[in-house]
């Protein structure tokens, strides 16, 4: 069993099983996601975010605070790299999957780790961090200015005085984002029994867009083929916000945040015109009093 950080902060047994909140439009909707989640994102040969944020939480040091962690595909790896770790998720189907994984995992791992249910808009655990992350791009879960002050204000709130905030989104391609409606795309496929020659691939659709609001609304199908014929399809919805950098600076000044580092990919590049991800380090700005 994992020691598990309660609502007032102090350590109890077991995942607390609080009032569900929502996250955006999306109401706790990763019931389908959750069991392929793993599987889909290591057959994703180009997701490479692990070592920057193993590297980051081994030279600052523990304990960290990951903020929508998931099924802890960057949580365990901190854990097993020596650092001691807090999770927290507002999917209870994303968290259930987190168990299973963790309870797989030596004791000197479990002894790292903790994980809570929370919104990311909202949680408060009444303890400070050396180092907050929010890996992955959940802050484009964030579907309104509101909600997205209002997720940097709750990791700004968990940081010690020269603490740092990480976390990475996608540099948006404004060519593509109206392109493609209503078409399938395939994007992933991995095996879950080669006896049974069992495969399951991940299809993206678009539905809409909306310039103004700054956001795109989606469809993930799953569809499960054995032996060649699909036996198995399902779908959940997925809806995501996307940022300029202008628009992140401002997040920034509004939220008392402000940048120590800044790259343009994961391999810690420069961020210009050729970059595919904008990845931030922030500390709290200085007040003049």
């Amino acid at each position: 069993m994992s020691l598990i950080l309660s609502v007032e902060g102090s350590l109890s047994l077991g995942v607390p099983r609080g009032k569900p909140h929502t996250m955006g439009d999306q109401a706790d909707s990763y019931n389908v996601s959750a069991k392929y989640y793993d599987a889909a994102y290591a057959a994703k040969k180009d997701l490479v975010d692990i070592p920057f944020y193993v590297d980051l939480a081994q030279r600052l040091g523990g304990p960290v605070l990951e903020i929508a962690c998931g099924t802890g595909r960057v949580l365990l790896n901190i854990g097993r790299a020596g650092v001691e770790i807090v999770g927290v998720d507002q999917s209870k189907a994303m968290l259930n999957v987190f168990e299973t994984q963790l309870q797989r995992e030596p004791s000197e791992v479990r002894s790292r780790v903790s994980v809570y249910e929370g919104d990311m808009r909202r949680f408060r655990l009444g303890t400070k961090f050396p180092l907050v992350i929010i890996p992955f791009r959940p802050m484009q879960h964030m579907l309104t200015l509101k909600d997205q002050i209002a997720a940097l204000t709750t990791a700004s709130a968990h940081l010690q005085k020269d603490g740092r905030l990480a976390f990475d989104v996608f540099f948006p391609l404004f060519d593509r984002i109206p392109t493609g409606i209503r078409e399938e795309m395939p994007e992933l496929e991995w095996t879950i029994d080669s006896q049974q020659a069992t495969t399951v691939r991940r299809y993206f659709r678009k539905e809409s867009f909306d310039k103004v609001g700054q956001t795109f609304s989606a469809t993930f199908i799953y569809r499960t083929y054995q032996g060649g014929t699909l036996v198995r399809e399902e779908t959940e919805p997925l809806k995501m916000s996307y940022y300029t950098y202008p628009h992140l600076r401002a997040l920034f000044l509004l939220t008392g945040l402000e940048p120590v580092e800044e790259y343009g990919s994961f391999d810690k590049t420069p961020l210009d015109n050729s970059s595919t991800e904008m990845i931030f380090v922030l500390k709290k700005a200085q007040t003049i009093s």
